[in-house]
């Protein structure tokens, strides 16, 4: 079967490979990388016949991933990280690249072949940092905004780089053909931006009109591919002309379409790309030369990560953005393995020093979700040991807060509880790691502290001392289990209310002596079967006592060791017993035109009103001067009987008129 069998054996690998590393908690990619290992011409286990084949699908890969990243682009975006992107990435190229001629020089080589490697180790990955951000949930924020700006550029030196490398052996450095190449890509970007901004949303307006789900996925791979195939018959990179034609899609009306259709294959692809880079990885090479590749992974990975770190702070980037570009961008990219090609091919670099670039390259990718996925533990150990540095807070006041709610989490049900408090006009403060949620929270005016709730000094910035309600909304019940038992020892008396993923989880937060648990899919599941029940026309008393009963059954651990609870849901159970319904008066109703004390209603039916709805306001306890008009809705409490009679009143002949009465 040929490239069939070898796609067949890598996606077959990558499933196992990518379970037991989701089993271990660790990212996808580095299964399917270590698929490409266990598959590659180095292990001795079944190989991959066609590598160059699946070398070249993986460029497809690469070139998927930024036609979706500039599905996902925005101008505006990028805006907050131009300067960075345009003058920082030139001068952290240079520094790397003076870094690697160090390197070169220290181990003895040529002036040729340490520049060489300066150039291969100043690219970083995009094809790697990208999924790791999507992985670890950090798109769209300040950081990730960052480093793919600063990726972009770097993608766009490679051209130059390949240009102009391979005829430093040379007298000639091709000054001609680099000013060619830059007249190209300008005239592609103009070409694109004037007349793809206006062909290709008509093209897809069509495509979409025709109704076709299939055509309209073949006409978006064939428009991201298309142009990147283009751009390389001109001399451009590949994966370039997919990220500019995305962009150019994300404009339109269909962006958002074009990227849910394309993802899936974007991940197929993808996973060739990583086995691909695993395949690359010398095993016999790595074992003769352990000491120098470790010796290089680590200067590397370091110095760049110093590099970013101190570029990224002196163009005033401050908290967490340095330490995860720092830890984001210490990779060797794949664009350094196609420079590294054209290196071999024309004689300007030895296949010894190819091999070390793509093994240091291969290791640093394996790193990155790894060192990556640190940023919040390092960024909190910073904050500990450098405590005269103050927490990145928005809307706190100087003076703190008092009698204030703290919200653990600023997430989806985090930021609900928020917009409800500041609703209400009532104080709260929200803590959240996520620098794309801080920067939602500082859109909507919300007070906020950035940083990690697990830790008392960031509780301690929150005010949790003068706090009188802790909300923990946070989902794993690890990180809610460290955020109780810091709050407790620093306020002991404040109440928790707490989020849990199971109920195997209430005995645990009793013993921490949590106020209240919630959990979210058993409330939803509560209220679902409530409203199933009511289209099944169960009675209303019936239903309430299934659904608490359940309820007590759950919560009864936490309801036995809390009186004022027990109590309170006894309360609740009682009111609920009353059963409120709404009732719409009927133009041919008796009522219509009388006044409450006129109509007697307590009288005649045994039925109390309690409120009338008119017109979208809420008019509650009406007095008897009340006068009813047509369309009313009635708000009564009593007996079936009552209920019945005063349907007769309103106009409704029938005592069973479910679509007359909203409960």
């Amino acid at each position: 079967m040929g490239i069939a069998t070898d796609i067949t054996l890598i996606v077959v690998a990558a499933f196992f490979c990518g379970l037991i590393m989701q089993r271990i908690g660790q990212p996808l990619i580095l299964g399917y990388i270590a698929a490409g290992i266990a598959l590659g011409p180095y292990t001795g286990l079944t190989t991959i016949a066609n590598i160059h084949d699946i070398e070249l699908l993986a460029e497809i890969g690469v070139a998927l991933l930024l036609f979706a990243l500039g599905l996902e682009f925005s101008i505006k975006d990028l805006k907050p990280v131009k300067k960075i992107a345009l003058v920082g990435t030139p001068l952290q190229m240079a520094l790397t690249i003076a870094l690697g001629f160090g390197i070169g020089k220290a181990l003895g080589w040529n002036w040729l072949p340490a520049l060489w490697l300066g150039a291969l180790i100043s690219l970083s990955s995009t094809m790697v940092i990208l999924k790791t951000l999507m992985n670890q949930g950090w798109m769209g924020t300040l950081s990730s905004k960052v480093m793919v700006g600063m990726l972009i550029i770097q993608d766009l030196a490679v051209v130059p780089f390949m240009i102009i490398l391979p005829q430093l052996s040379t007298p000639g450095m091709g000054m001609e053909t680099l000013g060619a190449a830059a007249v190209k890509a300008a005239v592609f970007l103009f070409g694109m931006i004037f007349l793809g901004t206006r062909l290709l949303p008509k093209l897809l307006e069509h495509i979409a009109r025709l109704g076709s789900r299939e055509l309209f996925l073949l006409a978006i791979t064939a428009i991201g591919l298309g142009i990147g195939y283009l751009t390389y018959l001109v001399g451009l990179s590949f994966a370039f002309g997919a990220f500019v034609a995305g962009m150019v899609l994300s404009e339109s009306d269909y962006g958002h379409q074009a990227l849910s259709d394309i993802i899936p294959l974007r991940d197929l692809f993808g996973l060739l790309f990583f086995a691909s880079v695993g395949m690359l990885l010398d095993l016999p090479f790595l074992m003769n030369h352990l000491g120098a590749v470790l010796l290089l992974v680590t200067v590397i990975s370091l110095g760049k990560g110093l590099i970013f770190i101190s570029l990224t702070r002196l163009f005033r980037y401050g908290n967490v953005v340095p330490l995860a570009v720092g830890l984001g961008l210490f990779q060797v990219g794949e664009f350094s393995f196609v420079l590294a090609r054209v290196g071999v091919a024309t004689d300007s670099i030895s296949h010894d020093l190819y091999t070390l670039v793509l093994t240091t390259a291969v290791i640093t990718m394996v790193l990155t979700p790894i060192v990556s996925g640190l940023t919040p533990r390092l960024y909190t150990l910073k904050k500990r040991w450098f405590r005269h540095e103050p927490l990145e807070t928005v809307g706190v006041p100087v003076e703190g807060f008092q009698d204030h709610v703290v919200i653990a989490g600023g997430g989806r049900v985090g930021r609900h509880i928020a917009h409800v408090l500041k609703g209400m006009g009532l104080p709260f403060v929200i803590i959240e790691i996520d620098q794309r949620r801080v920067e939602l929270a500082k859109q909507d005016s919300m007070p906020v502290v950035f940083g990690d709730a697990c830790h008392e000094i960031v509780l301690e910035a929150a005010d949790i001392l003068r706090a009188r309600l802790l909300l923990i909304t946070l989902p794993g019940p690890v990180e809610a289990r460290s955020v109780v038992t810091h709050a407790r020892n620093m306020a002991e008396g404040i109440t928790i209310i707490t989020r849990a993923s199971g109920r195997e989880s209430i005995e645990t937060f009793k013993d921490l002596d949590v106020s209240d648990v919630i959990l979210p899919e058993f409330e939803a599941g509560q209220e679902m079967a409530r409203k199933a029940l009511l289209h099944l026309r169960v009675p209303v008393t019936e239903i309430q006592h299934h659904t608490e009963a359940l309820r007590q059954k759950i919560f009864s651990p936490m309801l036995a060791s809390h009186e004022h609870m027990t109590t309170l849901d006894q309360l609740t159970r009682a009111e609920q017993q009353f059963d409120l319904q709404w009732v719409r008066l009927e133009p041919s109703g008796t009522l219509i035109g009388s006044t409450l004390g006129e109509a007697k209603i307590r009288t005649k039916t045994g039925v109390s009103v309690v409120g009338v709805l008119r017109d979208s306001t809420l008019i509650p306890n009406p007095d008897i001067n009340l006068r009813f008009t047509a369309c009313d809705l009635v708000a009564i409490i009593g007996t079936d009987d009552a209920r019945s009679q005063f349907q007769v009143l309103a106009g409704i002949n029938a005592p069973d008129l479910d679509t007359e009465v909203l409960e």
